[in-house]
C-alpha cells in the first residue's frame, strides 16, 4: 500500500465508519499533531471523532504525494455551521500516521472569479514534472510573494491563463493586480515569511508558509497548478494563527 492509499484508508476508516480501531491500526502512538483544533496524540484523535455530529463529512478533491509525505485538498462539513475548505498534510512513517498540519477556511458561495474554491483539474497527469514544477513555484514564492519583487510575476505566471480560486481575487495577471490595488488602497498587507515545507507532484505543489495578513500572524496554504514552465491555477486556504493551541508543537 502506498503512502496515498494508507492516508484514504486511515481517513476513510476512522471519519466515515466510525471505527475508532482505525486509531490503533494507521496512528502511530506517538502521533504529533500541529492542528488548532486537536491536541496530541491519537487519544485526543479519539476523543474529537467522539464528539463530531452524526452528519459529520469530508469530501476529498486532491491528493499529492512526495516523499513522506501526503496532502489532501477537500472540505469538511459539519465541523460548524459553513463547510470547511481544508489542506492536510501528512508525515508517513513506518506505515503509520506520524504527523499532521492542517489549515481550514469557511466556503463562499460567491467568489470573484465565479470559480469555487476547490474546483478545477485534480488527478496528478505529468508525473515526470515534479522537480520542474516546485522549481517554478518556489521561485515565485521567493521573488514575489516572500521578496515583493511584482515586476516579476510574468516570469512564473501564464499572461494567457491563470484561473484563480481565492474567494477575493479574479482570475488573470489582470485580476491579480486589480485584487493586490484594492487590498493596498485598504490598508491591507500581505507578507509571507517563512516556507515551511513543499510537497509537489507533477503539475501541483502545495506551499505551506507563514506571515502576516494586515499585521495579524497568518498560516498560507498555496496550491499551484504547473503547465509547460508556467503557474495556471491557484487554489489556497488562509487562516489566523491563534495565541494558543491544545498543545505544544505549534502550527508548523
Amino acid at each position: 500500500m502506498d503512502n496515498k492509499d494508507l492516508v484514504q484508508k486511515a481517513g476513510s476508516e476512522l471519519f466515515i465508519d466510525r471505527d475508532l480501531g482505525a486509531i490503533d491500526r494507521w496512528w502511530a502512538a506517538d502521533y504529533r499533531q500541529h492542528s488548532a483544533m486537536v491536541g496530541d496524540g491519537p487519544e485526543a484523535l479519539r476523543g474529537l471523532v467522539e464528539n463530531v455530529p452524526a452528519d459529520f463529512r469530508y469530501e476529498p478533491v486532491r491528493i499529492l504525494a512526495d516523499g513522506d509525505l501526503v496532502a489532501m485538498h477537500g472540505t469538511y462539513y459539519g465541523f460548524g455551521p459553513v463547510p470547511l475548505v481544508a489542506f492536510d498534510v501528512f508525515r508517513v512513517a513506518d506505515g503509520k500516521l506520524a504527523e499532521h498540519w492542517d489549515a481550514l477556511q469557511p466556503a463562499v458561495a460567491e467568489t470573484a472569479s465565479g470559480r469555487s474554491q476547490v474546483d478545477g483539474p485534480a488527478e496528478v497527469t505529468a508525473p515526470e514534472q515534479t522537480e520542474a514544477s516546485r522549481a517554478v513555484v518556489m521561485g515565485f514564492v521567493e521573488a514575489v510573494l516572500k521578496g515583493g519583487q511584482a515586476d516579476r510575476i510574468g516570469e512564473f505566471i501564464s499572461s494567457e491563463q491563470y484561473h484563480q480560486h481565492n474567494p477575493a481575487v479574479p482570475d488573470g495577471l489582470d485580476g491579480l493586480g486589480a485584487a493586490l490595488k484594492a487590498w493596498a488602497e485598504q490598508g491591507i498587507t500581505v507578507e509571507y515569511g517563512t516556507v515551511h515545507r513543499s510537497v509537489a507532484e507533477g503539475e501541483f505543489v502545495l506551499t505551506q508558509s507563514e506571515g502576516l495578513l494586515g499585521g495579524k500572524p497568518t498560516v498560507f496554504y498555496d496550491l499551484f497548478r504547473v503547465d509547460g514552465g508556467k503557474i495556471v491555477e491557484h487554489w489556497d486556504v488562509v487562516a489566523d494563527i491563534p495565541e494558543s493551541l491544545p498543545h505544544g508543537n505549534g502550527l508548523f
